[in-house]
């Protein structure tokens, strides 16, 4: 079986900061016991896109991604965020590292007991200094911003599922991330709930010039939101590139995994669209959600 090889760099090239590349992956290995789930990964997430990681249940896609942040630590290998080894890190320069990074659960994962506004203010009033007046105002703002003006004093209890993914959005936007982390973010949406989540991840990246990693195998939804696709399976990085470069796959395996779900020919934007139809990235651009 074929699998994704990217550059070979030096540790002096992984080690400084890429315009194109927000973190870099090589050789990545992680076990649990007798289970070899990560088996030397390489992967570059592309900065400011909507980068989307597939793979079958258990394929390691959210034990990878906890790398990212040193929730998870290698056996070997590396993982590179803006020319930093997250594995070199000390816990003071871990805690400060993390605030890269924002996460949206799959599940949104509130606090059932706190108003949409004191979660969003939560990670205010942990981690930074702000005055009460000005985490009121970005909140506000955050919540504005993702059409949840007016549910500021309702609770979790209270609001659909697609709402509650809204919410845990807008808490992980208040620090304002450079990097946002989407674990399964359509699980368990109706169709018209999905698609609304994926205007958002798409507006959200747009709006704030984030770098997207989404962990999904929704594959409609991937091919709605995606700027870049990489299929992990059985503990390697297939496929990585483009929309179009994984949609006309040569690799037997992501090619039977993506048209098993019936959208081989859809893309960004492009849902349906005929085989023979690229979009370049311009034409992607322009038809994101505005």
């Amino acid at each position: 079986m074929t699998y994704y090889v990217p550059p070979t760099l030096s540790e002096a090239e992984l080690t400084q900061r890429d315009e194109r590349w927000a973190i870099r992956v090589r050789g990545l290995h992680k076990t649990f016991g007798d289970n070899h789930v990560l088996r030397g990964v390489n992967l570059d997430i592309e900065r400011g896109q909507v980068n989307v990681i597939i793979g079958a249940s258990g394929a390691g896609k959210s034990v990878l991604v906890k790398h990212f942040m040193l929730l998870l630590r290698g056996d070997s290998g590396g993982v590179w965020v803006d020319g930093t080894n997250v594995f070199t890190l000390d816990p003071k320069e871990l805690a400060s590292f993390r605030r890269k990074f924002g996460m949206v659960f799959q599940f949104a994962a509130l606090f059932d007991s706190l108003s949409v506004f004191d979660n969003c203010a939560f990670p205010l009033r942990e981690h930074s200094k702000k005055s009460k007046k000005e985490i009121e105002e970005i909140v506000g703002d955050r919540l504005a911003a993702l059409g949840l003006h007016g549910t500021q004093l309702k609770f979790p209890g209270e609001l659909s599922g697609g709402m509650r993914k809204r919410v845990g959005l807008a808490r992980a936007l208040v620090l304002q991330p450079e990097i946002l982390i989407y674990d399964e973010p359509t699980t368990g949406l109706d169709p018209l709930a999905t698609e609304n989540v994926d205007d958002m991840i798409m507006t959200t990246a747009d709006r704030y010039h984030v770098t997207s990693v989404v962990i999904s195998h929704d594959m409609a939804s991937v091919f709605r939101i995606a700027d870049r696709i990489s299929m992990i399976h059985e503990g390697v990085i297939l496929e990585s590139g483009k929309v179009d470069e994984v949609r006309h796959t040569s690799n037997e395996y992501v090619h039977r995994f993506i048209s098993t779900s019936g959208v081989i020919g859809a893309g960004r934007g492009m849902a349906g669209a005929d085989d023979g139809d690229d979009a370049d990235e311009t034409t992607r651009r322009e038809m994101r959600i505005s």
